[in-house]
Order: C-alpha cells, then structure tokens, then sequence
C-alpha cells in the first residue's frame, strides 16, 4: 500500500512537473513570436509562465535550451516519429526514399505550425542561427543509414559517391527547397512529397533503380 502511495504521488509530481514545462514553453514560444529571441529574458518568460525564475533554469538550464525544446518538439513531431519508425528494418529503395520524403514534409510542415511566427520574428537571432546549425547536422547524420543502405545494396548512381550521395540527399531535403516550393510557390504538401522521392530516386539510384523507386507524378508517397 506505502509502495503504491509514493508511485502515486511521484506520477502526480511528473504530471505537475510536465504542465509547468509545458506551460514555459508555450509563453516562451509567444513571447519569443512578438519580439523575436535576443531582447526575451528568462524574467519575461517566467513572469508570462506564472513560474519562479528558479523554476524555468532548473528545467531548460538557459534561454537557448528553451529554443532548443521548442525547435525540437515542432521537427521531431509525431508524423516525423511514425514515418522514421517505418525505417527501421527498411531496405526497399522506394521505400527509403519515399519515407525520406515523408519525414522532410513532416519536418517542415511541424515547423511551419508549430514556430512559424517565431522564425519569422527571430530571423536574425544568433541563438536561432546557432540552433539551426545543430539542428541541420543532426538531419545530416540522421540521413546516414539510408545511404549506406542504398550503397549496400549496388543501387547508388555509378560515380556517385556515399559523401556525394548524403549531400545531395541532404540537399534535396532542405528547408530551403520546401520553403521555395511549398510557401514561395504554393505547391501542396502532398505534390512536394510526391516530387521528392522521385527526385531523389533520380538523383541517388542508378537508372534501372530509379524507375523502381519512383511513384507516379502527382501522387502522395506511400511507402507501405
């Protein structure tokens, strides 16, 4: 009975400790979208959160932590977990290659609910760039085992390299492609999906692989 008491009590103080840190967050992402990243103080946000100052420190440890969880909570959201769990044990190029796409949109689409007004409130924010930087990295690496997958295989494009191939394939995925295609020039989630994975498949496979790996023009990827 004791035993059971305190397992109560401890879920209760981690759902405590989970809605304060919920609650940090969201007034940190509304301060950090009305006036940008630099001029928001800890203060601020613990005053917005109805927190101790105390209280923000020992759950982020610095504003940059904030941003950090932000960032990572609106990339590593649950459409990106579902699609990079359909990865493990993939080996079918098409495969790969579709759920790359999917995990892309899902990334891109996440940030744009999620902090688009903070990015464009901080666009010129150090902490932001620096972030953006670790978080482009890790996205690189993250890509990693797709390649060796594809090179493993024999189906990587003849002179086409595995450093050659995780740039492209990093590339291909970028922001800067889905914020040109998506939010510049008003194609659907569904048609980038589509066009990626083709293009990808284009790019990385040799040919008779590549018509293997393509879906249809026009169509959402599915790879399941």
């Amino acid at each position: 009975m004791t035993s059971g008491k305190r397992r109560y009590r401890s879920e209760l103080r981690e759902q405590a400790a989970q809605e304060t840190r919920q609650r940090i967050l969201a007034a940190a992402r509304k301060l950090f979208s009305r006036g940008g990243v630099d001029p928001v103080t800890i203060a601020r946000i613990a005053e917005q959160s109805q927190v101790g100052a105390s209280t923000v420190y020992a759950l982020f440890g610095s504003k940059t932590g904030i941003l950090r969880e932000l960032m990572r909570e609106a990339i590593f959201n649950a459409r990106y977990r579902s699609a990079a769990l359909a990865l493990e044990g993939e080996r079918a190029p098409a495969a790969l290659l579709a759920i790359t796409a999917r995990i892309a949109r899902s990334i891109y689409e996440g940030e744009a609910r999620e902090i688009g007004l903070l990015r464009g409130a901080a666009a010129f924010s150090r902490e932001l760039r620096k972030l953006e930087r670790e978080f482009e990295e890790a996205r690189f690496e993250l890509q990693r085992g797709r390649i060796d997958a594809l090179r493993a295989l024999g189906l990587l494009r003849d002179g086409l390299d595995v450093e050659a191939a995780r740039h492209l394939m990093w590339m291909y995925t970028s922001r800067d492609v889905y914020r040109m295609l998506v939010q510049e020039r008003g194609w659907t989630g569904e048609r980038y999906e589509a066009w990626l994975a083709e293009t990808l498949a284009h790019a990385l496979l040799r040919p008779d692989g590549a018509l293997s790996a393509a879906p249809r023009a026009g169509d959402p990827a599915r790879p399941r």
